[in-house]
């Protein structure tokens, strides 16, 4: 989950972090009187989870609190780069001297943490990477040694920071590692880290994302969910634990194991372009030993999504066992009956592996009009992409 960067700057200071202080706020009024607080110039920050908002016009300086109601009430509602902005951050000024890049990241490809400083901070760092490659120092760590002050002064002498500032940003990068360790982050960026004329270093920016598979080690995290940026499907499927996607089509998908499901996201796509592009409409992954619960939750969210016309079940049994997945939609489908919610979606269901005879005896013997038994995930794609097409 990526963070808004008030939310990142938050879990800065948490762990000693030197930041700026600010205020977010959802109106320009708001802005105003957060302006009226700090009592001097701010700089009022547009709150969106992507890169490039100096450039799109949604950073701008704010000489009095007027000025930053004016400021705000531009920026508050601006388009970036999909992104629409509700909410910005006020806060104080910072006169700036040099602009610094640091970060760490989780580097899956060599089973490590990943480093990166620049001194050429302040402009995307891809752009530095593509431009001055030089520019930028990157110094692998250890996952078990971390970040010492020792590691810490490796990766400021690498990236060539000026030796009056290498003690203050050597302790910042500690702190960092601290932040990425003890919130389980997989990636903290500051972008950025500003040296100011007395000779301070502050972390003006900040960008954090937190390891979602870590949630249960963290009740506060559930703090930071947007949940008026998330889509309200995938809210409900978190609450179930369900490992659920929301996609732009109108078939929905159910399968267990991440590479089923992906395969299914495909075969579904390639059928579907025989039926008008008719595309997959989320991605659900019930797991591997998923129980008949865990299914008839899956098949809840799905078939209560108001884009998905038709359900594509796919399941492969291995761990989970084929009748425990029929018992599962046979279950899911009397509970939304129970409450009213007549399923009148078709559901094509695929299902080989342990058990397939079974599940398919469970699926044959509940006779629901709705399901619909196909032998080949190939055939079954084409299935239920033709019945999609046909509810359209």
């Amino acid at each position: 989950m990526d963070l808004y960067e008030y939310q990142a700057k938050h879990l800065f200071g948490k762990h000693g972090v030197p930041v700026t202080s600010g205020e977010v706020c959802t109106t320009p009024d708001a802005a105003r009187v957060a302006a009226q607080k700090i009592g001097r110039t701010v700089v009022v920050k547009a709150q969106v989870k992507t890169g490039g908002r100096g450039k799109a016009g949604g950073v701008k300086l704010a000489t009095d609190p007027d000025d930053a109601y004016q400021k705000a009430a531009g920026i508050l509602g601006l388009d970036i780069k999909g992104h629409v902005v509700r909410k910005v951050l006020v806060s104080e000024a910072s006169d700036i001297a040099t602009e610094y890049y640091v970060s760490f990241l989780l580097d899956r490809a060599n089973r490590s943490f990943l480093a990166m400083a620049s001194v050429e901070g302040g402009v995307e760092i891809e752009e530095v990477a593509t431009t001055k490659p030089e520019a930028l120092a990157m110094v692998r760590v250890d996952a078990l040694e971390g970040v010492t002050p020792v590691k810490a002064a490796e990766i400021v002498l690498a990236a060539g920071f000026p030796t009056e500032v290498r003690d203050q940003v050597a302790r910042i990068l500690v702190q960092l590692w601290h932040v990425l360790v003890e919130e389980d982050a997989t990636l903290v960026e500051v972008n950025p880290l500003a040296v100011t004329p007395t000779g301070e270093v502050l972390a003006l920016d900040g960008k954090v994302t937190i390891d979602d598979n870590a949630f249960y080690r963290h009740a506060h995290h559930a703090d930071l969910v947007d949940r008026t940026e998330t889509d309200p499907i995938e809210l409900r499927a978190k609450e179930f634990d369900l490992n659920y996607v929301k996609l732009q089509g109108e078939v929905g998908v159910i399968g267990n194991g991440a590479g089923l499901v992906m395969s299914t996201l495909d075969v579904v796509a390639y059928a579907g372009e025989e039926f008008g592009g008719i595309r997959p409409a989320n991605f659900l992954d019930i797991g591997g030993g998923a129980s008949a619960q865990v299914m008839a939750n899956g098949l809840d969210i799905v078939l209560n999504d108001p884009d998905v016309r038709a359900v594509f079940v796919n399941v492969f049994g291995g761990i989970t066992a084929c009748d425990a997945v029929a018992n599962g939609i046979v279950r899911a489908l009397e509970l939304l009956e129970q409450r009213g919610e007549r399923v009148t979606k078709p559901i094509v269901c695929r299902i080989d592996g342990n058990n397939a005879a079974e599940g398919r005896r469970i699926l044959d013997e509940a006779e629901h009009e709705v399901i619909e038994l196909v032998e080949t995930m190939d055939e079954a794609a084409r299935r239920v992409a033709e019945l999609a097409a046909a509810a359209g």
